[in-house]
């Protein structure tokens, strides 16, 4: 179905931007609201913005009261683990209050359609990798338990109201849009692949490698890394089903292959060709050693098939967009230090 028109909620973040640019480009119409803590109205590729906060409920009640709204994708959280860990009313603020708002808004206003931006992190220390979605929730920091609640949340709101909902547990987001439009912009930045190519860019110090005894066979955490514009293709077939009448459900969303800081950092020292310098660091509080996504159902449920599973491929999306940020006019100076994944 095109023609729907989806409200976008942290649309003018790093997912939500290439969420945006792929729903208008299905030729969906898009609503945005971002509050521009952490988003970047400059990268927004189209769509009516509005600026505001999830907790204001006449702000919510008048958006929805402007003319029908089929759809809520929500991106709007925050999303760095070891802040979560001391900073966890804040993150229960806003990834956890500000939802109850924005659901209850939907509610009041008979919008009956969600889509959920949640995270690998609600699994916690896997007991067997690839994690699929009938494995147990046991998150292990205050991010992973915001993104459990919601979820828990929706599976009630879907019984008590018929607010169906689709929850994608990303695993590592990561890459640019591969026509360069698009990319990862954050301050502090704190996610692994940008920061090992602003090391490779001379942008930043040494790539600080957090823990190097985990039980994985060099000692550093391995991740799963999902190419953004896979993800986004993900929302909208996610998006397609439940426009169709599909029933609430819950996917993970990875690349089902394992890589290690130190394997990262190795393949972006031959994609870009640069020397990049790592330290060694303790381990983060909250940080599960490994975490690989079976994402089975949602290829077998939505036909999903990931483009860009290559992590090669990936990082020289990244590259490139790194590579144009550092020559954009007026290019903020670099924040935060070095961090793993």
């Amino acid at each position: 179905m095109t023609g729907a028109r989806v409200l976008v909620v942290g649309g003018a973040g790093y997912i939500g931007t290439h969420m945006v640019l792929a729903l208008l480009e299905a030729g969906h119409e898009v609503i945005v609201l971002d509050d521009l803590s952490q988003g970047n109205l400059d990268l927004l590729p189209g769509g009516d913005f509005i600026q505001g906060d999830l907790g204001d409920r006449g702000l919510l009640d008048g958006l929805f009261g402007r003319g029908r709204v089929d759809a809520v994708m929500h991106f709007a959280a925050h999303a760095r683990v070891g802040e979560s860990v001391g900073e966890p009313l804040k993150y229960w603020d806003n990834n956890v209050a500000r939802t109850v708002a924005l659901l209850s808004a939907m509610v009041r206003q008979g919008v009956g359609r969600f889509l959920f931006s949640s995270s690998a992190a609600v699994y916690g220390e896997p007991e067997r990798v690839p994690i699929v979605e009938s494995h147990p929730c046991r998150p292990t920091n205050p991010y992973g338990r915001t993104k459990r609640a919601v979820e828990e949340l929706l599976a009630e709101c879907d019984a008590a109201y018929g607010l169906r909902s689709m929850c994608l547990r990303y695993f590592n987001a990561a890459g640019a849009d591969p026509a360069g439009r698009l990319g990862e912009r954050h301050r502090p930045e704190t996610h692994l692949i940008p920061l090992v190519l602003e090391a490779a860019g001379g942008r930043s110090g040494p790539v600080r490698i957090y823990g190097t005894t985990y039980p994985t066979p060099d000692g550093t955490c391995v991740r799963d890394f999902v190419h953004v514009s896979d993800l986004v293709q993900a929302h909208l077939l996610a998006l397609e089903a439940l426009l169709d009448g599909a029933p609430s459900a819950v996917y993970n969303l990875g690349s089902g292959r394992g890589r290690s800081v130190r394997e990262v950092i190795a393949l972006a020292r031959r994609v870009t060709g640069r020397p990049i310098e790592s330290v060694e660091a303790g381990p983060r509080p909250g940080d599960p050693a490994v975490l690989v996504a079976g994402s089975d159902r949602i290829r077998a449920e939505l036909g999903w098939r990931p483009q860009w599973d290559d992590l090669e491929a990936i990082l020289e999306t990244a590259w490139a967009w790194q590579l144009k940020e550092a020559s954009r006019p007026g290019r903020p100076g670099d924040g935060g230090g070095p961090g793993a994944g």
